[in-house]
């Protein structure tokens, strides 16, 4: 039995990994979602994630998306030895400070904050775009209206990342398509187990008991 912890980012709701959850569940890997309240800031949002993972023994982490950039922090957590990064940002092993967000998503997103808070992530981009990476329209409006808003100052952050952190992980890239294809190539470059399903950023949703199977296989390699 693997006991896998699945990291949401903090732009979306942690109920959109709960199908996964069950399908990894089926797969003899039971599965806990760990998401994150929004925050100001990075540290907030890191100390959210070692505090949940703290609470339990976890065999492996898988983290989609944002929550990618947090895995070398929190590596040397009791269960992060081993990590999944699920169309997930892959920091580089040289160390530093990562960027949470590029400075072009900054630059589009700043103007249109309110109050201090970002726009709901699913209205980032056009309706119909995002609507495609729903299995349905049900789906999306019930997704869009748990979608949190979170505070424009957190994209001005930076998430530590040790140097070589790299050396004490077992890791693996699952890619969704091209968007995260830099850090594949980097997955790659480490010698990591990789794998690419052309379902879209939200692949989890649109095909659970694929994406389960994936990273099941995944799992296994780095076990």
């Amino acid at each position: 039995m693997t006991r896998v912890a699945l990291l949401g980012s903090v732009f979306l709701p942690a109920s959109v990994l709960e199908p996964l959850a069950s399908e990894l569940g089926r797969l003899g890997s039971p599965a806990s979602v760990i998401g994150v309240e929004p925050a100001p800031g990075p540290e907030q949002v890191l100390a959210a994630y070692a505090n949940a993972l703290g609470t339990r023994r976890w065999d492996v982490v898988v983290a989609h998306s944002n929550a990618g950039l947090y895995v070398p922090a929190l590596t040397g957590t009791p269960g992060v030895g081993r990590a999944v990064f699920m169309d997930a940002g892959l920091p580089a092993t040289a160390g530093g400070a990562h960027d949470v967000a590029p400075a072009s998503l900054r630059e589009a997103l700043g103007p249109v904050a309110e109050d201090g808070l970002l726009p709901r992530w699913t209205d980032w981009w056009p309706e119909e775009d995002v609507r495609a990476l729903f299995p349905d329209a049900a789906t999306h409006r019930e997704v869009r209206a748990a979608t949190p808003r979170v505070p424009a100052a957190y994209l001005r952050g930076t998430v530590p990342v040790p140097a070589g952190w790299t050396a004490a992980l077992r890791g693996a890239c699952l890619t969704f398509g091209d968007t995260y294809a830099a850090e594949r190539r980097r997955a790659q470059w480490l010698g990591w187990p990789v794998r690419t399903l052309p379902l879209g950023h939200l692949g989890f949703l649109t095909d659970p008991a694929g994406v389960a199977r994936a990273v099941h296989e995944l799992v296994t390699a780095t076990g």
